[in-house]
């Protein structure tokens, strides 16, 4: 993943709608969902889901497949396991990440 790829998706998910989206296409796993579906659970018009879509598939987070009548949506999950990869490739230099206490040094804590 290059740096255009987790811009896009950053970008993508930092909308509440689109991660809204993104979390529930993340709980239903494989098996995706209907726009129909996904309207009702999250409360939202088809027009602006729609567009919400749009821009989350476009990010190459979810993914779109005809099945008859119907579009599913699904996460993208790779996808999602490479931007994390990317954004923790040098995490802490190599030392946990765990926070444990507040650090001495932090006076305003």
């Amino acid at each position: 993943m290059n740096d255009v790829d987790v811009v896009r998706a950053l970008s993508a998910l930092a909308q509440q709608t689109r991660l809204q989206i993104f979390r529930q296409l993340v709980v239903a796993g494989s098996q995706g969902m209907t726009p129909t579906r996904l309207a009702e659970a999250l409360s939202l018009q088809g027009t602006a889901l729609s567009f919400h879509l749009k821009e989350l598939t476009n990010s190459g987070l979810i993914t779109q497949e005809r099945d008859g009548r119907n579009l599913i949506y699904r996460a993208a999950f790779a996808t999602m396991n490479e931007l994390l990869a990317y954004l923790t490739v040098n995490c802490c230099d190599g030392q946990s990440c765990e926070l444990t206490e507040v650090s001495a040094a932090c006076t305003t804590c």
